[in-house]
């Protein structure tokens, strides 16, 4: 989860009833740029008991930082007040029917696990986000997505609490107010609302969203019968491995910049200078354009300057090769936004909070 907001936690070392507050404390290991920063105080909370003493003593007075997986943040210095980590683990049954099954997950849990034992379990609906990065906490807040499916898809409620009544509260689907990479949780309440369950529900019968163009070259003419969950999971497993770096060897927090959406007139005006230009339709009427078609068309795949570059397999990615900084790290960002606008009249946004 990645939440900012404004607090004070009552004694300088020990919150009341026993959270230990660790000082200076380093964040290499908690985001997967592998920036070496510190926070200047950080704290744990590993059972619903923790999340409820730590709510119960927030007071909004100076700066708190709620991670997730750190898979989707930049730090660009130290961080001067207390960073938060949700490590809660638990999935847990909660319905079930002739068709379906609903599981209540714990915001540390990591994703990835949960999409495991969905997968292990024949649930579903959700093997297409295998492999993401991060933990369930953040995964509504960004409404992950890839292939074709994002969280929105198989989510029924997240519940939380609110950080200035202190109330627990729950959000259905509606009420998250789910767009592309973003949600509720991103915009009107970030910094305010700590997440800490989310419910799915899953499939019990087959059901596969294959429309995207590899699945579709990979499974469109075989008969459903024969497709397992296993055998879809495993294949897009297969092409993030191909594409992705792995984090632990190449710092990076996956696709750094927002799909762009165009109107018909840009695109129309596009497709006369570029041939080649990768595009598709949005559920708004407009077009996406590949964030990482820009981004190679600009020169910039396989880049390197100084301990930053594009990934060479895949330019969407930006990959720290040891020892950059999050502002080296940002700088080229910056400059694959300018090289973009200049030349396709398109402005990138990032997807990574940048801290």
């Amino acid at each position: 989860m990645e939440l900012k907001l404004k607090s004070l936690i009552g004694e300088k070392n020990r919150m009341n009833h026993g959270l230990q507050i660790q000082e200076n404390y380093s964040l290499r290991n908690y985001n997967t740029f592998n920036i070496d920063v510190s926070a200047a105080r950080f704290v744990e909370l590993i059972s619903d008991d923790d999340i409820k003493k730590f709510v119960s003593q927030v007071k909004v007075l100076q700066p708190i930082y709620i991670l997730g997986g750190g898979s989707n943040v930049l730090f660009l210095n130290d961080f001067r007040g207390l960073v938060v980590s949700i490590a809660t683990k638990r999935i847990q049954k909660i319905d079930e029917t002739e068709s379906s099954i609903d599981l209540e997950c714990a915001a540390g849990e990591t994703w990835n696990d949960v999409v495991s034992f969905c997968v292990k379990n024949n649930y579903y609906g959700i093997e297409n986000l295998v492999l993401i990065p991060g933990t369930v906490g953040a995964a509504p807040i960004q409404n992950i997505g890839a292939y074709g499916v994002e969280i929105k898809d198989i989510l029924i409620n997240v519940e939380g609490f609110d950080l200035d009544s202190k109330k627990l509260l729950t959000f259905t689907n509606k009420e998250c107010e789910f767009n592309y990479r973003s949600s509720i949780f991103k915009t009107k309440l970030n910094g305010k609302f700590l997440i800490t369950k989310v419910r799915v529900r899953l499939s019990k019968e087959k059901k596969y969203q294959l429309n995207y163009r590899a699945l579709n070259e990979k499974f469109g003419n075989q008969n459903i019968e024969s497709i397992s969950i296993q055998d879809v999971a495993n294949y897009i497993k297969q092409i993030r491995l191909e594409k992705l770096p792995d984090h632990t060897k190449l710092g990076n927090a996956g696709s750094f910049f927002k799909n762009p959406e165009i109107d018909i007139e840009h695109l129309e005006e596009l497709k006369k200078q570029f041939k080649g230009i990768v595009y598709f339709a949005a559920a708004t009427g407009n077009y996406k354009i590949a964030a990482g078609w820009l981004i190679e068309e600009c020169g910039f795949k396989g880049k390197r300057i100084g301990n930053v570059s594009c990934y060479e397999k895949q330019a969407l990615v930006i990959v720290n090769h040891g020892g950059a900084t999050g502002n080296e790290i940002k700088e080229y960002a910056e400059k694959i936004q300018s090289a973009v606008k200049d030349k396709f009249r398109i402005s990138l946004i990032p997807e990574v909070n940048i801290i």
